[in-house]
């Protein structure tokens, strides 16, 4: 093997000062892999680091940047071979044929119009009355959600234009300037993601929509995986937030199933709430955060008992929203035992049985 390429243990860092996430295993590995290499060879080091060091395909743009500012050598030429076009996800619920006489463009242009009137149907249809199609395509649009954490006011100051007199800055600067005080400064509060907190009920008569619950839990967490906490609530109360910080859903999804040992069972809501009161709650996790609870409101357990802890979560919380996926339906009526013990002690009742209903509640947890 030739003589190693200066600054070789060094490329992993210049990746990461460039926004690529090199851990310690993978840097491991592109060392290992380059001791099998003619390093005197920037092709084979450049797919050693390629193949080792990138995470995803967005990661290959800078990548290529990195290694030709770090070896100053471009990067090797990809053979051009024909690139099939990815069809759309929306292409799923497109009309199958077209007459032959349409144009080319037309079908193309008539196809598009019809998978956007799909998604905007699909995006106020019950959750819970989806055919195995609708509920694949459902899983693409919420991938499309963007979700913007509540901020709160830290004990952190920054500098800003405008606020308190922050008279170290000030002073520093009067020194520098010869004593004269040529500028003030100004510091003001910075503000960091409030806390938000899902419970989401998983029993039997919320099995209907508790996979797509646990997707949106998902996509919130993804969103903010340090400040978002998940839980279900049953006949027990777990944490599921560990298995959702995975990027991917589909994994995601399967470690949390595995987690969730009271699936489609029983309601205890007044129990689980104490539960989850009693060993995160008031111990910090909901000291003035959001929390969402995610049921219809069945409860088998006494009503007493679901009144006295919503009231302690009420005085902790910032915020306390309900969501039902039945408020939604024409003529819903607040009638079941849990949700008229809850009304009292809620911020907002809000419908959870579509997509178009849990993208507003995305607004009601951003703006509490």
């Amino acid at each position: 093997m030739g003589e190693p390429i200066p600054g070789l243990v060094g490329f992993p860092a210049a990746l990461r000062a460039a926004g690529l996430p090199c851990d310690a295993h993978r840097v491991q590995a592109f060392l290992a892999a380059a001791e099998l290499l003619d390093l005197a060879d920037p092709g084979e080091v450049y797919w050693a680091g390629r193949l080792t060091l990138c995470a995803d395909p967005d990661d290959l743009p800078r990548y290529d940047e990195a290694f030709t500012a770090w070896f100053a050598a471009a990067p090797p030429r990809r053979t051009s071979r024909p690139v099939r076009q990815k069809q759309s996800v929306l292409a799923a619920l497109t009309a199958p044929t077209q007459p032959d006489g349409v144009a080319a463009a037309d079908r193309s242009g008539d196809e598009l119009r019809v998978a956007a009137s799909e998604a905007e149907v699909l995006r106020g249809r019950d959750l819970g009355e989806l055919t195995a199609a609708e509920r694949a395509h459902l899983r693409e649009l919420f991938t499309l959600l963007r979700p913007v954490p509540p901020r709160r006011s830290s004990l952190r100051r920054r500098r800003a234009r405008r606020g308190n007199l922050d008279p170290a800055r000030t002073m520093r600067a009067m020194l520098a300037g010869g004593g004269e005080p040529v500028r003030l400064s100004y510091r003001a509060r910075s503000r960091r993601p409030r806390r938000v907190v899902l419970l989401i009920d998983v029993s039997g008569s919320m099995t209907p929509y508790a996979d797509s619950l646990l997707r949106f839990a998902h996509v919130v967490m993804r969103s903010a995986p340090a400040s978002t906490e998940v839980f279900t609530l049953g006949t027990r109360l777990t944490r599921v937030s560990r298995q959702l910080r995975q990027r991917d859903a589909e994994r995601a999804m399967l470690d949390a199933g595995h987690a969730v040992a009271d699936f489609a069972g029983g309601t205890r809501l007044g129990e689980t709430l104490r539960v989850f009161l009693d060993r995160w709650g008031q111990r910090g996790l909901a000291r003035q955060a959001v929390v969402v609870v995610f049921s219809d409101g069945w409860e088998r357990g006494d009503t007493a008992l679901l009144t006295e802890q919503l009231a302690r979560m009420r005085r902790l919380a910032r915020t306390v929203l309900w969501v039902n996926p039945h408020a939604g339906r024409a003529g819903y009526a607040p009638v079941q035992s849990g949700i008229a013990a809850a009304l009292p002690h809620l911020d907002r009742l809000l419908a959870g049985h579509s997509l178009a209903t849990l993208e507003r509640l995305l607004r009601e947890i951003r703006d509490a």
